[in-house]
């Protein structure tokens, strides 16, 4: 039986218009840094979403599987804080009681939802997202955990 070997990662050619080669998408995701004090989960979840764009590089796809993986964060953290119900409900609560501001909602609701959706029901390969919006959903989103795990002022 012949051993055949897995071909090395090579550039994804969607992505010729955002990087010319593997280096410059640490550029892309330079100001994606994740916040001290995070609980670990959190921690986790953020650094693989912001690894997930920067390895979209080759895979094209990875930019949406790392957007839907912030997303999934959010989801756990409102999950905890609100209990049982839907990332929509859950979603509209954290903006009326001020937790997300209307642009966060906006993002959040009509482009991480939809992407949540077709990643949880394995239809994520035909979602487009560029990297402008992933990345910017992944800012969202660490802003939004950093707020949500910020201990309370005396």
């Amino acid at each position: 039986m012949s051993k055949t070997e897995l071909p090395w990662p090579v550039p994804d050619t969607r992505f010729r218009h955002w990087a010319d080669q593997f280096a410059d998408m640490h550029n892309l995701v330079r100001d994606l840094v994740i916040p001290p004090g995070l609980p670990q989960a959190a921690e986790s979840v953020l650094t693989t979403a912001r690894e997930l764009i920067r390895m979209s590089y080759y895979r094209y796809e990875f930019m949406m599987i790392g957007a839907a993986t912030s997303i999934i964060a959010i989801e756990t953290a409102l999950s905890d804080r609100y209990g049982r119900g839907t990332l929509a409900d859950h979603l509209k609560k954290a903006h009326a009681d001020g937790l997300i501001t209307a642009d966060q909602y906006d993002l959040l609701d009509t482009c991480g939802r939809p992407i949540r959706n077709k990643y949880a029901h394995g239809d994520l390969t035909h979602a487009s997202l560029t990297p402008p919006l992933a990345i910017g959903m992944i800012r969202t989103t660490i802003t939004i955990l950093a707020q949500l795990h910020t201990p309370p002022s005396p």
